[in-house]
């Protein structure tokens, strides 16, 4: 058995766990970091890169079948089911080399291939080395959660993690699941021209406002998509080709193909945590608002510390505990400002409070100001008027916002900037624009929230008449 020292020990090399070694070793840190199966972990393997390529497929034959409004005949938009999973393998590879073993080796770091496991407080088994580190980083990532359905372990089905390697396209496909990942699957193969249904225990998208959320989900209905809500999967049956999913109310649904997107599990079981004096909750490792957990040497970033589970936290969680780790600064996590995004058509991002949010949070004192895509000329000029701004303020500074549109998941960052920072509307109004951009929707939900106080005050009015009597 080999035996090692080092700084920092970082166990799993995801999102979060990457930053903080390739962070911590540039800063002149001695680094280790474990990996037991993929490098780049499943942002980069099974979920963020490959999911938004096949969308991209998806999306090219749709706009080839819906052409026309743009004066250009419409064309068939047949899919190569087998050539778009080649795309998607091929996008893989070309960001593959930024998370690669060699490139992380370069900055330095240790990289052992193999899966950890404590020991002690601050020791970490690896295959066969051990690793005593002063400060040891969780980062282990999460897996699809498989719910306790009857039958499906005796029924064929896709996970994130294996329906980017099927070949054929699936003529049916059940999808149980209608959060993120799922109405994003639906929509792709829908477009790719698969029957697709959802089947959805509760709301379909109910983490996002349910305003916006409903005109996202009326777009996949017109596309084709078949959302059942209210329907909590109650038995599975069936073979390859042949699948079958009962509900708690009767219903009953036939597919070729099942696909299984109820959420994320975090990857804990195999890290013998209670070793290390490790807590653990529900949704993963129990942390402090630094990510600290009960053991003071150990941190845990991402999803495995059961919070908000995107790729960009468990990135945003490596910066708070790096300030940590090589500076020895305080540093808490926050939430308020984190957005997130679904990548369908239209898209639907959120940041902050959503409109029922801030009102239980701040009652009376809430504005909501809206603006619509349709008065957006750039919109306009690329048929894709369909689409809302809702931006919830409080005595001037905006407290969420949440958008469902062309770009949304682009826009929502402006407003993620503002929540970051503090900033008040004035300073959103006082922002210039290049006309005509999608960005401009912006910049006028601003201007909607000034508007009334200007346009429609009897004040201002009064002042404007006094000053123009006294201009010569």
């Amino acid at each position: 058995m080999k035996r090692i020292k080092t700084d920092v020990l970082v166990i799993g090399a995801g999102s979060g766990g990457l930053s903080v070694a390739a962070g911590a070793s540039q800063m002149g840190a001695d680094v280790v970091l474990l990996e037991g199966h993929k490098m780049g972990g499943d942002c980069l393997n099974y979920g963020c890169v490959p999911s938004k390529a096949l969308i991209m497929s998806g999306k090219a034959a749709h706009a080839q079948r819906h052409s026309a409004q743009y004066g250009v005949p419409n064309a068939r938009g047949e899919v190569d089911y087998a050539a778009a999973k080649d795309f998607v393998s091929d996008v893989i590879a070309q960001i593959a080399p930024v998370d690669s073993q060699e490139r992380f080796e370069g900055f330095g770091v240790k990289v052992i291939r193999a899966y950890g496991r404590f020991i002690s407080n601050n020791e970490v088994q690896a295959g066969d080395t051990v690793i005593k580190a002063r400060r040891i980083v969780i980062a282990t990532g999460s897996s699809p959660l498989i719910p306790p359905i009857q039958g499906l372990d005796k029924t064929p089905y896709e996970t994130n993690e294996t329906l980017f390697d099927l070949r054929d396209k699936p003529e049916h496909l059940l999808i149980i699941g209608g959060g993120p990942v799922g109405m994003e699957m639906a929509q792709a193969h829908v477009r790719m021209g698969c029957k697709v249904t959802v089947i959805e225990g509760d709301k379909a998208l109910s983490k996002d406002d349910p305003e916006l959320a409903g005109i996202a989900l009326q777009s996949y209905k017109d596309e084709g998509v078949e959302i059942a809500e209210g329907a909590l999967a109650e038995q599975i049956s069936g073979t390859a080709g042949a699948i079958e999913v009962r509900v708690k109310d009767g219903r009953v649904f036939k597919g070729s193909h099942l696909l299984v997107a109820v959420g994320r599990s975090a990857n804990i079981a195999n890290l013998d945590l209670e070793k290390a004096g490790v807590e653990t909750e529900r949704n993963g490792i129990k942390v402090d608002a630094s990510l600290r957990t009960r053991n003071r040497k150990v941190y845990a970033i991402g999803d495995v510390a059961g919070g908000l589970q995107f790729t960009h936290v468990a990135g945003y969680h490596a910066g708070v505990v790096i300030r940590a780790l090589m500076f020895a600064i305080p540093s808490k996590a926050k939430t308020s400002h984190i957005p997130w995004a679904t990548y369908t058509d239209p898209e639907l991002s959120q940041v902050g409070l959503t409109e029922a949010q801030a009102r239980k949070t701040h009652g009376d004192k809430v504005e909501v100001v809206r603006f619509q895509y349709n008065h957006n000329d750039r919109a306009i000029a690329e048929r894709k008027t369909k689409g809302l701004i809702k931006v919830m303020v409080v005595n001037g500074r905006p407290v969420g916002a949440g958008i469902v549109g062309y770009q949304a998941g682009e826009l929502i960052n402006l407003w993620a900037l503002a929540l970051a920072n503090n900033m008040k509307m004035s300073q959103i109004a006082g922002m210039v624009a290049p006309y005509p951009t999608i960005g401009e929707i912006n910049k006028r939900a601003a201007g909607a929230y000034f508007s009334p106080r200007l346009f429609e005050s009897d004040l201002v009015k009064s002042v404007v008449r006094a000053v123009q009597r006294f201009i010569p």
